[in-house]
Parts: C-alpha cells; structure tokens; sequence
C-alpha cells in the first residue's frame, strides 16, 4: 500500500513526497511485488488519476498489477488494475456490475461476518493483525486467532494487514492466508539497511521471502 506522506517525511514537499513515492514504486516492480494498492486518499481527484496513471506507467510491461482504494471511478478512467473496497464501501457484488471482465475488486474486512458478505470480491485484506503504527491506538487488532477465522469463513483469498514483519511470515501463513499486505514493511529506507543492499536490494530480498514462504502453501499436499 502506498503512503508518500509517510514514506517522505511530515516536512516533504509535495513534489518531493510523490517522487519519492515513485522511486519507490519503481524500486518494488523490480523487485517482482504483486499488488500495489494506491492508497493517497488526500489528493484531489485530478491529481489521484494523473498519480496512477504514473504508476501504471511503470508497471507496464510486468506482473504487478495497480488497484485504486475505493474510487472506483478513478480506476476504471485510468485503466487500473482494479479497485479495493473499504467495509463500508459498496458491495464487490454491485461494482462487479460496472467493471470489465479480469477486473480486480479488494475487500477491507475486520470481522468475519464481513468476510461472509464479501461476495464478489477477488480478494480480501483483513486487520490489523497486529499493533501498527498507521492505525490509532486502540484499534481492535484480529490477532492470529481471528485472521484464522477469517481465512475459514472467506470463499476467496486473504491478506493479512497490520505490524507485517519479516519474523512473523510463519505465523501469518499458518492461518491459511495467502499473503500479506503492508505500508511500512516495504518503506524501509536505504538508511535502515545495510549499505552495500541498499532499499532495491532489500525489496528484491523481501519479496522472494514473502512469495517463497506463500508460495509453498499453494505446492503442499
């Protein structure tokens, strides 16, 4: 999921903060990542559209695929990928309606009566898991306990959100989920690494753990 303020820094500009945001982009399509989930709620229509258009730009031509949170709109005008629906956006049932055939429709869900009303949808992100810096304190976290039973209850696959680490990707796997997604894990900057990797280095690395570690999942008996 993508957050250029966040990636940036509180005292970034805002041409600094998105070009930041698409070095970034451009560092994890090379690294082979499956999903970016433009996530920049703060920008006016306008400039979301010509933000994502920028994004698929840099996509194009390999696996990664761009959805849009929740503006169908906007996804659909710019050609994404797709779209991920907050919990309490429209059903994935009614924006299926609007949408072309391969189109991706995400779901936000917290519970797993959510997860059960979520027909339509490719797939769902379910948290926050665990405590995480971009969710208010205080915030109802699932914990693996209830990811498992969102995973049980859910006809589609699901992503685990909230306080992704490295250390944690047995556990997330052994509810079942097929993956993970994450703003922070992914905004690591070249300074919190190791110098001779580098932040490219570090995303190369992160995301064939991550596919290694789901992937064998799909392979067990």
């Amino acid at each position: 999921m993508t957050d250029r303020r966040r990636l940036a820094g509180a005292d970034a500009s805002c041409v600094e903060a998105r070009r930041g945001l698409l070095a970034q982009l451009r560092e994890a399509v090379e690294a082979g990542v499956d999903l970016i989930h433009v996530r920049e709620g703060d920008l006016t229509s306008s400039d979301l559209a010509t933000l994502v258009v920028d994004i698929l730009g840099i996509a194009r031509g390999s696996t990664t695929r761009v959805v849009v949170n929740d503006r169908l709109d906007v996804a659909l005008a710019c050609g994404a990928d797709g779209v991920h629906l907050r919990s309490d956006s429209v059903s994935p049932a009614d924006a299926r309606r609007l949408t072309p055939a391969g189109f991706l429709i995400g779901r936000s869900v917290h519970t797993t009566d959510e997860a059960t009303r979520a027909a339509g949808a490719d797939y769902l992100i379910a948290g926050a898991v665990f405590a995480t810096s971009s969710k208010p304190t205080g915030t109802p976290l699932l914990g693996v306990e209830g990811l498992r039973s969102i995973v049980r209850s859910a006809s589609m696959p699901v992503l685990a959100i909230g306080g992704m680490t490295i250390d944690r990707l047995d556990e997330i796997a052994e509810t079942g989920a097929a993956g993970i997604a994450a703003v922070g894990l992914f905004q690591t900057s070249p300074a919190e690494v190791d110098g001779a990797v580098g932040r490219a280095g570090f995303l190369e690395d992160l995301v064939h753990r991550v596919h290694r570690r789901f992937d064998s999942l799909k392979t067990a008996p």
